[in-house]
């Protein structure tokens, strides 16, 4: 299995996305409830704001089966995040908090 990271900033609102980022929660969980590493937050400021934006760490067979999950992202789905999905090669660390 391969790691994969998808960015985002948001298009819209806090309480535009609130109801999308509710449901992407729930998605989240669920997806970890199946046995899927996957992890998601936000990114935020030096002052610990947040920034805008958020960060998701999965691992998926391949880019085409990362993506094809992404795009199931009810934040994605909703419209009202720009995103972008890379590979992710790890090269030194511990991803045991996952």
């Amino acid at each position: 299995m391969a790691w994969f990271i998808k960015t985002e900033t948001f298009r819209w609102s806090h309480a535009e996305l609130l109801p999308h980022l509710r449901a992407h929660h729930r998605w989240v969980e669920r997806l970890r409830q199946e046995g899927i590493a996957i992890s998601s937050g936000y990114l935020v400021d030096d002052q610990g704001r947040p920034g805008g934006g958020g960060l998701l760490l999965l691992q998926a067979e391949d880019h085409a089966a990362a993506e094809a999950l992404v795009r199931e992202d009810p934040m994605v789905l909703s419209g009202g995040v720009d995103w972008r999905l890379q590979g992710w090669k790890p090269a030194v660390g511990d991803l045991g908090a996952l």
